[in-house]
C-alpha cells in the first residue's frame, strides 16, 4: 500500500520533470542579429524565421567548433579548416531526417546523408588557416570532410558532397 504523502511527492516529481522536458523543447532558436549566412529548412523543429532556422555568423560561431587539418584537391598542402560541426548545426535547428540537400550560392546542390555528419567530424568551415573564408575563397561556408583522418573519404562521391559557398541546407 502506497502512503498518500509518498504518492503526492512522486506526482510532484513527475510533474516537475515533465515541465522541464517540455520547456527544453519549447525554447525557440534566437533570431539572427547580423546578416544571415545559412538557412536550414525542411524537417526542422527549432525555427526563428517562419518555418526555417536562420543563422548569422555569431550564431554559427556559438555552436560546437572543430578544426580539421587535411589535404583537399582545392588547396596546395594541408590546410587547417575550422568552423561549426555539421551535426551541431542540425542539432541547433532541431533537424531530423535521413538526408539533406546542401545548396550553394550559385545553386549548385548535393545530397548528403545525415549519417555523414553523425559518423565523421564534418564541418562547415568558416576559416582556412585562420583566415575567414570569403565568397571568392569558397566561403562563407565550405563542407569539409576529414580526408586525411579517413583516406577512404577521398573519392568522387564525397568530393561532390564537399559543397563550397553553402547558403542553405534542406533537411529531408
Amino acid at each position: 500500500m502506497i502512503r498518500r504523502p509518498m504518492l503526492v511527492k512522486f506526482a510532484f516529481i513527475v510533474a516537475v520533470g515533465f515541465a522541464l522536458l517540455s520547456s527544453a523543447h519549447a525554447i525557440a532558436l534566437e533570431p539572427p542579429k547580423g546578416a544571415v549566412i545559412l538557412v536550414v529548412s525542411g524537417n526542422v523543429g527549432q525555427t526563428n524565421v517562419g518555418d526555417e532556422a536562420h543563422f548569422d555568423k555569431a550564431m554559427l560561431e556559438a555552436l560546437a567548433q572543430h578544426e580539421t587539418i587535411t589535404h583537399t584537391p582545392w588547396y596546395d598542402g594541408a590546410v587547417s579548416f575550422s568552423g561549426p560541426l555539421g551535426r551541431a548545426i542540425l542539432e541547433a535547428a532541431g533537424a531530423e531526417g535521413r538526408s539533406m540537400r546542401v545548396v550553394a550560392l550559385n545553386e549548385y546542390a548535393s545530397t548528403i546523408p545525415v549519417s555523414d555528419f553523425e559518423n565523421y567530424n564534418v564541418i562547415l568551415a568558416m576559416q582556412a588557416n585562420g583566415q575567414a573564408l570569403r565568397v571568392r575563397d569558397q566561403g562563407p561556408l565550405f563542407v569539409i570532410y576529414p580526408f586525411d583522418q579517413y583516406p577512404e573519404l577521398l573519392n568522387e562521391e564525397i568530393l561532390m558532397r564537399s559543397v563550397w559557398q553553402v547558403a542553405r541546407i534542406d533537411v529531408e
